[in-house]
């Protein structure tokens, strides 16, 4: 069914619900077929040319300015174009950005194996607490010789799901749908992709239009809807739902029971409340043993030298997060794949009281000051080992204090329910 037909009849089932249930005449359900994305996206580009955008916000605006939604008419003295040129022109149309609508939180991000039917949008529907729904297209791609989780969305429709300043930014938003691509600040500046430049995709170059961290884990790129087909990503695989009054774990598992077998359903940063050192774990195993400390410790150890390489988790080259997860996976310690999720792998502890093994963690992402986009494993004397940027490698080094977010003692069993 195309997707056109199917928010047609999602929107009358909503609107047929709502009559014979006054529990919707309150928290109704808008669910749009349109692409997803969440919150945190900056575009850290410098203002330029408006083009034509009277009154256009220059916050976010890329060095070359927005690019126009639609082609100009060619002057009566100019050639006609051929028809071939004609189909160019068409194909290369943007359509306009719609304006800002209510803005909404996400809180669960949900991935099938398949496109989402009208049939399974009505059962997340149908869910406790759920109000809002948005569909996106999901997919790893190789994007500057570096596997990248993509999103495919629809501009006019996701600025809602990003914080209000982020979200106002017409450039940004007109940009991404002209074909830019965002990549996430840590893709951006610790991978050494170059804002505004141009780099390899599989369907041929990419310009880099903004840096946009999207909160979603793994995910660290962004294009519009047209932009993923033409990579291959799939129709419609992945789904945002807003249930700001509902408890996203107790969602997460309603959903697992409704949806097909093999779907992945994560809450969205922050996965989980970071825990207290006056709530830290007490029962026996709360903790890691001298012994595993011990072998995660050598473990890292052993990769000194060993070149940063965004995306990678060893044995032979690694990022800040690859790194901690592979070194304490030798030790039986199964910790989850990055930052903003291992910052909840167990109690936070002052700086002061920081032991060896400890994960210290960094804020230095300025498209979304709350995101933790660094980890370190404290090394014990003020010092840390960590794999820090593209052209670095794995090292020793004393622990600065500038955007520091906090320090972690990691408790295998809270880090096991990271999800």
């Amino acid at each position: 069914m195309r997707p056109s037909a199917i928010r047609q009849d999602l929107s009358f089932l909503m609107r047929s619900r709502r009559r014979r249930d006054p529990r919707w005449l309150v928290p109704f359900i808008v669910v749009t077929l349109v692409a997803v994305l969440t919150a945190d996206v900056l575009l850290l580009a410098q203002a330029g040319q408006q083009e034509g955008r009277q009154g256009a916000q220059r916050y976010g605006q890329s060095a070359r300015g927005p690019r126009p939604s639609t082609g100009q008419r060619p002057a009566t003295t100019q050639p006609r174009p051929s028809p071939a040129q004609t189909l160019v022109a068409e194909a290369k149309a943007v359509q306009p950005v719609r304006p800002l609508a209510k803005l909404r939180k996400p809180h669960l991000f949900v991935v099938t194996r398949k496109p989402f039917t009208r049939e399974l949008l009505e059962k997340v529907a149908a869910q406790r607490g759920v109000t809002a729904l948005e569909l996106a297209d999901a997919a790893s791609i190789m994007l500057d010789d570096k596997r990248v989780q993509t999103l495919g969305v629809d501009p006019s429709t996701f600025r809602a799901y990003t914080p209000k300043v982020t979200a106002a930014s017409d450039p940004l938003w007109s940009n991404i749908a002209a074909g830019d691509v965002a990549v996430s600040f840590v893709l951006g500046t610790d991978g050494g992709l170059q804002l505004h430049s141009r780099v390899a995709g599989p369907a041929g170059p990419l310009r880099i239009g903004a840096y946009a961290t999207t909160g979603f884990g793994a995910v660290d790129a962004v294009v519009s809807k047209e932009t993923a087909r033409s990579l291959g990503l799939p129709r419609d695989n992945a789904l945002i739902v807003s249930a700001p009054k509902a408890d996203s774990v107790k969602l997460r598992t309603a959903l697992l029971k409704v949806l097909p077998k093999g779907t992945q359903v994560a809450t969205v940063n922050p996965v989980l409340r970071p825990v207290q050192a006056k709530a830290r774990p007490s029962a026996a195993g709360a903790y890691m043993s001298g012994q595993q400390l011990t072998v995660a410790l050598r473990a890292a150890a052993s990769k000194l030298g060993r070149p940063y390489v965004w995306g990678a988790e060893g044995p032979d080259t690694f990022d800040c997060s690859g790194l901690v997860q592979w070194a304490f996976a030798q030790a039986g310690v199964r910790v989850p794949r990055v930052t903003h999720q291992q910052w909840v792998a167990g109690p936070q502890v002052p700086l002061s009281q920081a032991q060896p093994g400890d994960l210290l963690f960094w804020r230095s992402d300025p498209t979304n000051p709350g995101y933790i986009s660094h980890v370190a494993i404290y090394w014990g004397d003020g010092k840390m080992l960590h794999a820090p940027r593209t052209g670095d490698v794995v090292k020793i080094a004393p622990v600065h204090t500038r955007n520091f977010a906090g320090v972690v003692r990691v408790s295998p069993p809270v880090a096991a329910r990271v999800r």
